[in-house]
């Protein structure tokens, strides 16, 4: 899978997905068509339209190369996460609109995944564009929502004493008085 960030001329943020499956190999399924080797099985791309808070604004789909001509009917539903918000309970959002037999497998995974590109696109960007307008960046009074979720962003790493030393949280010594 193939991941994009996009800033737009509109002020909102596109975040785009793209997976292609190819076998080496041909294969068959029984009572359905031969796949030949090395042509795309899946060739399934989403765009997200965000706003600045990661709010869906819109949501479009395209499948290419589908296994199965029922596959077509998949992405119907997608509309229902426009209004939804790529954070915390994403994964959940998305089961909830578009789990099981509402969606497809290929599409849900790449909607989950989305919401990193679109946390590594949209602070860069939005920190961009206040350095081109010659604004002022906002004073950090909370911790950005990455910190404390992976090793190099741990609260006591040299990363955050860093980047971020007023949010910057020293290991306890071990046997000292707290």
């Amino acid at each position: 899978m193939v991941y994009q960030g996009f800033d737009r001329e509109d002020g909102l943020w596109d975040i785009e997905a793209q997976l292609t499956d190819v076998k080496t190999y041909g294969f068959e399924v029984s009572n359905e068509r031969p796949f030949p080797a090395n042509e795309p099985i899946h060739n399934l791309k989403i765009r997200v339209t965000l706003d600045n808070k990661m709010v869906i604004q819109d949501i479009a789909t395209s499948m290419d190369d589908i296994p199965h001509p029922e596959c077509v009917g998949a992405p119907h539903g997608m509309h229902k996460l426009i209004g939804c918000t790529m954070g915390p309970g994403w994964r959940k959002i998305i089961n909830q609109h578009v789990g099981g037999t509402e969606g497809c497998t290929h599409l849900r995974e790449m909607l989950f995944n989305m919401a990193t590109a679109a946390y590594q696109t949209l602070p860069a960007g939005q920190w961009q564009r206040r350095e081109l307008a010659g604004q002022p960046h906002p004073e950090m009074t909370q911790a950005p929502y990455f910190l404390g979720q992976c090793h190099s962003w741990a609260y006591d790493s040299p990363t955050v004493q860093r980047a971020y030393p007023m949010f910057f949280k020293p290991k306890a010594v071990e046997g000292s008085e707290g």
